[in-house]
């Protein structure tokens, strides 16, 4: 990259590894560098792929029996020391799972303790995010008429979610659904981005207004949430951040 930024530091971004400062600082530079945004947006396609590709392979069954009587003569050892490993190994587990739990647990949006945050985790957006992109789960009301998906909900929720279309600015409504999240249901509000698609989360709230917050990532899925007007949005996908906050500011306006 000729520009200022380094591939070190886009790639800290791209995995989340920046702090929020930073990350602020590294999107105002996006806006203005079309050369970083593409590289990014690179990435950010190569990564999807190979998650998606299925590049595992089983092991043949030759393989295994070889592999297993390798480690039934290694682990041939005095009852004393088998004892001790197996504790080790224990102890090694509980970090594990622990670890694991933990890791499930702390990306959370929301927490009671932050009243910025959504009302629901992470993994529950991704997965209602992964979920949809299964073959006819993306909308129940596909269109691209506003004037169609928005009366769509009614009845069906107990608030209207503001619906509007985007294609001239590049963000095409290809339709509607519902969901649940944090036990809620919720309006859904799908756009198109150069084949990728953009779920928008949409529930009611009494919380204040906040700006699009800095974005989030998981599993190669980038999210923005913001509150305006007594709606909570929540938008999710795989495309670079600077679409997905292109899409949030429109949203926003």
């Amino acid at each position: 990259m000729s520009c200022d930024y380094t591939r070190t530091a886009l790639h800290g971004y791209l995995d989340g590894e920046l702090d929020a400062s930073r990350s602020a600082e590294f999107e105002r530079h996006l806006e203005g560098c079309r050369e970083c945004a593409k590289v990014l947006q690179t990435e950010e396609s190569l990564r999807s792929v190979l998650q998606r590709s299925g590049l595992c392979e089983s092991a043949p069954i030759s393989l295994r029996k070889k592999i297993r009587a390798e480690l039934d003569k290694a682990t041939a050892t005095p009852v004393a020391q088998r004892i001790a490993f197996w504790r080790w190994a224990a102890v090694a587990a509980s970090i594990l799972v622990v670890a694991t739990i933990a890791w499930y647990a702390w990306p959370q949006l929301g927490t009671t303790r932050n009243p910025e945050a959504a009302p629901f985790t992470a993994a529950e957006l991704i997965d209602a995010h992964i979920r949809s992109l299964q073959p006819g789960h993306l909308t129940d009301v596909p269109s691209t008429d506003q004037h169609t998906v928005k009366p769509w909900f009614g009845g069906k929720l107990d608030f209207a979610p503001p619906v509007k279309d985007f294609a001239d600015d590049g963000f095409s409504l290809v339709g509607g659904r519902l969901d649940v999240l944090g036990g809620r249901s919720v309006a859904v509000l799908v756009y198109a981005r150069r084949k990728h698609f953009i779920n928008v989360f949409v529930l009611p709230t009494k919380e204040p207004d906040t700006p699009i917050h800095p974005p989030g990532l998981r599993q190669g899925y980038q999210w923005l949430h913001w509150r305006h007007q007594g709606m909570e949005y929540c938008a999710v996908s795989d495309v670079s951040v600077a679409d997905l906050h292109e899409l949030a500011q429109l949203l926003y306006q």
